[in-house]
């Protein structure tokens, strides 16, 4: 990104986007692109939210403003998933609705810095989506990656106390994307607790933990965190936009109250359509095995290949070192000879140069087709 003096603010090109070259030559093969490069879902939804939307006017969910917090019914559903799901208790204004995350992810700094003026600074981790860092250009406000250890875990350790004094907010994401690390949340609350720096954590990828159970930053008490969490991921929902973020009553209800004057609003019929999917868990436990024998799948077609994929503590992406470190170059090399499209680590922080992300979001015949592609 970059200012002009004529211009202002010039954006970046947006990260996919630089990835049509190499969706071309995949495309051009017989079957066409094998797109794994967005962690957009494309299994079905859960019957019970169709049918939710089949019934949204006469269940009064179309003609009228929905309110910005969300309905009482979908405040409702989240406080039920959270307890059953996650083990914890949320009383009533402790949670509001938002569109989505990523409209809540780019937004915050804003609202965060008119809340406190003094402060000018959001903490991110230096291997992460990329909207983190891009909300808090947006704001006009610093933006300082936080580096993370060996196992893709945020070093909290490694944050400077001219920083830390001037943070609005520290993200955490976990599990992570890209890496699929599994953060101490317990310490994240803590560290936020000591240094007086709100925590924000993006828990959009709990329900695909796959080392040990879901957790939630929640756990470790309300004061001073908010989780932030969506059904894009769990009922494959990215459509409906339905998100939600949910902790200490003080933060949600200046941020709910700042975004109500801005009428952010999740349409009344994606509410009680996220209504319905928060309380059936099935579709969650068949999509989760989905996912689980994906990654394997791919990566045995990638040891076929002579590449190590590790399988991620949580979440459905592959994060793999390149051959030879060459990102890119294996990025249009697996686009030409296996028509697949995967993310060259770079989008995800330049601590993340050298590797790729492959998302498991395609069904299993398309992977065998990418390996039949390979001579595998």
């Amino acid at each position: 990104m970059s200012v002009s003096e004529t211009a202002g603010f010039v954006p970046p090109a947006y990260p996919y986007d630089r990835l049509v070259p190499a969706e071309r030559k995949a495309a051009a093969l017989e079957g066409g692109v094998v797109d794994l490069s967005i962690g957009t879902p494309t299994d079905p939804p859960p019957a019970v939210v169709l049918e939710a939307l089949a019934e949204a006017d006469e269940r009064g969910g179309v003609r009228g403003y929905p309110a910005s917090i969300g309905s009482a019914a979908l405040r409702a559903a989240i406080r039920d998933w959270t307890e059953a799901r996650l083990g914890v208790e949320l009383p009533a204004e402790a949670v509001a609705a938002c569109v989505g995350t990523k409209e809540f992810v780019a937004t915050l700094p804003q609202w965060l810095k008119l809340r406190t003026p003094g402060r000018d600074t959001i903490l991110y981790p230096a291997i992460s989506y990329p909207t983190y860092e891009m909300g808090a250009i947006l704001a006009g406000l610093r933006a300082v990656a936080v580096p993370v250890d060996d196992d893709w875990r945020l070093d909290l350790s490694a944050i400077s106390s001219d920083d830390a004094g001037r943070a609005l907010a520290l993200w955490i994401n976990a599990p992570g994307n890209p890496a699929g690390g599994l953060d101490d949340l317990e310490a994240a609350a803590a560290w936020g607790r000591a240094h007086g720096v709100p925590v924000f954590s993006d828990e959009c990828y709990v329900e695909y933990t796959w080392d040990g159970p879901p957790r939630t930053i929640l756990s470790a008490g309300l004061e001073g965190v908010v989780a932030v969490n969506s059904l894009s991921k769990r009922s494959n929902l990215a459509g409906m936009r339905v998100g939600w973020y949910a902790g200490d009553p003080e933060l949600v209800d200046y941020l709910r109250e700042v975004r109500k004057h801005v009428g952010m609003m999740v349409p009344g019929p994606a509410q009680l359509a996220g209504a319905a999917a928060l309380a059936d868990q099935v579709h969650v436990e068949a999509q989760r095995e989905r996912y689980r024998s994906r990654l394997v799948r791919m990566k045995e077609i990638l040891a076929a290949l002579g590449v190590d994929a590790p399988l991620p503590g949580g979440g459905f992406y592959l994060w793999v070192p390149a051959p030879g470190g060459d990102a890119w170059g294996w990025t249009e090399e697996l686009a030409e000879t296996g028509g697949v499209l995967v993310s060259p680590g770079e989008f995800y922080g330049h601590a993340g140069d050298g590797h790729v992300r492959i998302a498991m979001v395609q069904p299993i015949e398309r992977l065998d087709l990418v390996a039949a592609r390979l001579g595998i």
